[in-house]
């Protein structure tokens, strides 16, 4: 009997297989996720002067070590695109320029546990609908607030998760991603303090 690590080959002979088969492995662990992860934590660093994670040896273990974090990480595309972060939100708190606005770019397990939302439909999804209707006007001006100052900690605010369900996040930050050429490519947030409303 093969190991269960191990693939038979038709010659019958046993063959060491990639952890997953590429059509099969996880989408936080894609190429262009690598890439957002590597946004996410040297841009963390450099606006808060310490890492968001222990440093990894390599880029695919680094976006393991995120993933898996205690700590709540998500990230959106470049609110610039879409005129939110310039002043375009409406009071429903999203752009009128974009009717929807930036879309989130990456969640980690620990914020897909509390939106309980699955990959496939968390990331993607228009970015102010993590906060319900009364806190999307407030949810715009922190992250106008985090552009033009790069970063911001502290941030405490009320969002929603996919069923309705209200909580209170406190003690967040909030940057701006940057890649390595120093272009914006969206904000990123992350807390670990929270409560159900």
């Amino acid at each position: 009997m093969a190991e269960p690590n191990l693939v038979l080959e038709p010659n019958l002979r046993a063959e060491p297989r990639s952890v997953l088969a590429p059509e099969l492995e996880a989408a936080w662990l894609a190429e262009p996720v690598l890439e957002r992860v590597a946004w996410i934590l040297t841009s963390h660093q450099a606006a808060f002067g310490r890492p968001l994670i222990p440093a990894a040896a390599n880029r695919r273990l680094a976006a393991q070590e995120l993933f898996v974090a205690p700590v709540v990480v998500l990230a959106h595309d470049d609110p610039g695109q879409t005129g939110e972060a310039a002043g375009g939100a409406s009071a429903a708190g999203h752009s009128e320029v974009d009717p929807i606005g930036p879309r989130l770019i990456y969640a980690n397990v620990a914020a897909l546990r509390l939106w309980r939302r699955p990959w496939a439909t968390m990331v993607g999804l228009p970015s102010w609908l993590t906060a319900e209707p009364v806190a999307r006007a407030e949810r715009a001006r922190a992250l106008r607030q985090a552009l033009r100052d790069e970063a911001i900690a502290h941030y405490s605010g009320v969002r929603i998760d996919s069923h309705g369900r209200r909580f209170q996040l406190r003690g967040a930050r909030l940057w701006t991603l940057r890649d390595a050429a120093g272009q914006s490519r969206g904000q990123a947030a992350c807390f670990s303090d929270w409560y159900w409303l």
